[in-house]
């Protein structure tokens, strides 16, 4: 199958020379047996070269061997085990009937394991054991059962990174890396913005009943600018919005802006960091990073002070006071840290000009209510900036994918 068929029949668009080498080494690797590990960030569509490999193969000619894809990111840490392997009745209180896991439902075929990166090392031991001895080992049971199951993984981290940090085994990741497959970021392949936004924007037309919007010139080049770390799922869940909401159906550069709040002039110049063209960034995007982390620093530097004035009036016996927010650097707060029991203690000057020592266990139980009301209104407002897509909010607030997911589920967002 040549490399134009894969894409009419898996519904790929794009010329871009990174797309078609990739989709080119998934049709080549197709009817080996090889393990694969597809990278790429999260929305460059990683599972669809899952599905070229496995409908190539020997397995997919049979509609008896299934796909069956996971997401290893989305499984709660204490059930992974049973959701992979399957237990048997009786290994723990809810266990009620014997149930099969992802890997013998799979048996004869592929099973495709997203973010893998996500596996905790515990799993990634037993996972190695399936790729060397085609074994598993039902929670609850003491007899392994053999399986035929092509393994096909995906990451979107920096997972030779997480094998030099001691999060990933290098022995699982030199067995799932047998052969490995690069999907090219939307930032990567520019010229095929225009393309895929005309087909996103088409497809809302055939479902609407109305005339798709098009690009003016202006607006074509502001769009292939953008920097799109959502990858195709951001384009695509735009493409959508803007046509429904939008009456005029030419769109200008003006009508993007007020969309995607990026100020492009052009012929944007780009950092790259360690030459990693995955990671470029406009210098325009880094300097309002900058900048917004300089504001947020010095709103939690004012909220410091007037915490710190609340404890010094609480610990004198008196009411609490809000004092005026003195305008200084961080450094005029001197904090000594006293490495007695790992706790640390603060000195912070009084209006006489004396230290009065506070530990860790003397701060008022409020404090930590607040900080969480803050960090709700942080992540709500990043989930704002990036119309809901976690990928790109979790990069501004600095934490991953998944800690992102459970801070959703634990602040019922």
């Amino acid at each position: 199958m040549n490399i134009e068929s894969v894409k009419a029949k898996y519904d790929i668009i794009g010329n871009s020379p990174l797309l078609n080498h990739a989709i080119e080494m998934a049709v080549r690797v197709a009817p080996t047996d090889m393990s694969v590990l597809i990278m790429g960030e999260s929305g460059v569509g990683k599972e669809i070269f899952s599905r070229i490999i496995h409908d190539n193969s020997d397995r997919g000619r049979s509609s008896r061997n299934k796909l069956i894809a996971v997401n290893c990111g989305a499984i709660p840490e204490g059930t992974i085990e049973s959701e992979l392997f399957g237990h048997k009745k009786g290994s723990f209180t809810s266990a009620d009937t014997d149930r099969k896991g992802y890997f013998e439902v799979a048996n004869g075929g592929t099973i495709f394991l997203d973010e893998v990166g996500e596996l905790p090392l515990s799993m990634q031991a037993k996972l190695l054991r399936v790729l060397e001895n085609g074994e598993i080992l039902p929670v609850g049971s003491s007899v392994p059962q053999k399986v035929d199951v092509r393994i096909v993984s995906a990451t979107n981290v920096d997972i030779e990174q997480a094998v030099r940090n001691g999060k990933f085994r290098q022995d699982l990741y030199y067995r799932l890396c047998q052969i490995s497959i690069k999907v090219p970021a939307l930032r990567e392949r520019k010229e095929d913005i225009p393309l895929l936004f005309r087909k996103f924007a088409a497809d809302v037309a055939d479902r609407q009943h109305t005339d798709p919007v098009r690009l003016s010139d202006d607006a074509k080049q502001y769009l292939v600018n953008y920097p799109w770390y959502g990858n195709i799922r951001e384009l695509k869940h735009f493409a959508e919005s803007i046509s429904v909401l939008e009456y005029d159906r030419t769109i200008t550069r003006e009508t993007l802006h007020n969309y995607l709040k990026y100020n492009d002039s052009g012929n944007v110049p780009t950092v790259y960091k360690n030459g990693d063209s995955s990671s470029e960034m406009t210098d325009r995007e880094l300097l309002l990073r900058v900048l917004s982390m300089g504001n947020m620093i010095h709103e939690l530097h004012n909220e410091i002070n007037e915490l710190k004035g609340t404890i010094s009036e609480l610990a004198r016996g008196g009411m609490p006071v809000k004092q005026p927010i003195t305008q200084h650097p961080v450094e005029a707060v001197p904090t000594i840290i006293s490495h007695h029991d790992d706790v640390p203690v603060h000195y912070i000057p009084n209006n006489n000009d004396e230290a009065e020592e506070f530990t860790d266990t003397e701060v008022i139980e409020d404090e930590p209510l607040a900080l969480e009301e803050r960090e709700k209104r942080a992540i709500i407002k990043a989930l704002e900036k990036h119309h809901g897509n976690r990928k790109p909010a979790a990069a501004d607030l600095n934490i991953s994918e998944r800690t992102l997911y459970r801070k959703l589920k634990r602040y019922g967002i």
